[in-house]
């Protein structure tokens, strides 16, 4: 089933050529995967194997090009004609004498593409510089050019039914974070804590079903709160913790991040002093947030904050949130850190997330917040104050 209808993708080409035609390119090779879902629809669990989406310059739908077992998977998910679905052979599955983006060459020869102007994506998690090498070696009269994130800015600006897809996914969120609130006590397993999140975050919702998240649910607590993006274990609970959980919710492969601190027992006051100061850093960078700032303005404001209190974080506090597939649901463009001079529009989707790492101790508070005309709007809902639970 296609996500979308067929003039959402169609004006998403548009903006993608419009793009290309800036870099002078003939031909766009897109490598990320949530590039490709963006542009063709295609969804499937195969990116293991080398896959792209060609993009040409001129008019017409795409080409995907990845596994013969996968293509039929393009038919049923992609909007694409089923002649631009098109599968290398089984044999190039991880052999040893051949590389499946040798046959992509061959097969972009064939098609008349030798000698273009080509853009790749290098920089994406499942395109291996072997592929890389390989592709550049089929095509030896080819130009290459980096064309690293040209999509993802195309991606920035979302439209009305993706800004529906994100408040599904805030929704989720909110499921998964109110079923953590639930199960966590002393004596409770991290795993089992962890098993009833996901439970929310994919069927929690009675008219719409949760995806897998591109970042997995964490659960910082104890000593392990001082570290980010520690996995869960069979660590159970103590009473007199705090615990920073990190959770999201993914509709349609689009992401909602949120992120709150419970606490176990009696707070300590350095974690109420720290999270008084939070809590004000998060309404002045919320009230930063409007079209035509820059990521390093918003960030300015909460450091603002942050100094006023003796407090200081080295790490940025957001970035652009959106379509993401494991391991990653940030969509690497805006940054909220200093000397980041990206602008805001209207449209852009970011995860405002203010951890505070201690030397034995964490807390966390997220938002995932739309830019508007009128400014940020919050797409979670959820009482930002550390929960106190015993």
């Amino acid at each position: 089933m296609v996500a979308f209808a067929r003039e959402e993708y169609q004006n998403r080409l548009a903006r993608v050529r419009a793009r290309m035609a800036e870099s002078k390119l003939d031909l766009l090779v897109v490598t990320d995967v949530a590039n490709q879902h963006y542009l063709t629809g295609y969804d499937g669990w195969s990116f293991y194997t080398p896959q792209v989406v060609v993009v040409l310059i001129e008019d017409g739908p795409p080409y995907w090009v990845g596994r013969s077992m996968d293509a039929a998977g393009g038919r049923l998910t992609a909007w694409l004609p089923p002649a631009n679905v098109v599968g290398w052979p089984e044999d190039h599955v991880q052999a040893k004498d051949r590389h499946p983006m040798d046959w992509v060459a061959t097969w972009m020869r064939k098609c008349g593409w030798g000698r273009k102007r080509i853009g790749v994506e290098t920089d994406s998690y499942y395109y291996s510089p072997k592929a890389h090498t390989r592709l550049k070696a089929g095509l030896p009269e080819a130009t290459f050019v980096r064309a690293d994130l040209l999509v993802n800015w195309v991606r920035a600006v979302k439209s009305a039914a993706e800004i529906d897809c994100m408040r599904k996914a805030a929704r989720l969120a909110e499921a998964a974070m109110r079923a953590a609130y639930d199960v966590i006590a002393p004596g409770v397993r991290e795993c089992d804590a962890i098993a009833r999140i996901q439970a929310a975050q994919v069927a929690s919702q009675p008219d719409f079903a949760g995806d897998m998240t591109a970042l997995p649910p964490t659960i910082l607590a104890g000593r392990n709160a001082s570290a980010p993006h520690i996995m869960w274990s069979h660590r159970r609970f103590v009473a007199g913790e705090a615990a920073a959980l990190e959770l999201g919710g993914g509709h349609r492969h689009y992401n909602a991040g949120l992120a709150r601190t419970i606490q176990l027992g009696k707070p300590a006051p350095a974690l109420l002093a720290t999270a008084t100061a939070v809590y004000e850093g998060m309404a002045a960078a919320l009230g930063a947030v409007r079209p035509g700032a820059t990521g390093a303005a918003v960030e300015a404001a909460w450091r603002a904050v942050l100094a006023r209190h003796g407090l200081r974080k080295e790490s940025r506090i957001g970035y652009a949130i959106g379509l993401g597939y494991p391991p990653d649901w940030g969509e690497h463009t805006i940054s909220l850190r200093p000397g980041d001079d990206s602008i805001l529009e209207a449209g852009n989707t970011l995860h405002i997330i203010l951890g505070m790492w201690m030397a034995d101790w964490g807390l966390e508070i997220s938002e995932t917040v739309l830019v508007t005309q009128r400014g940020a709007e919050c797409l979670t809902s959820f009482p930002r104050e550390v929960f106190v639970k015993g």
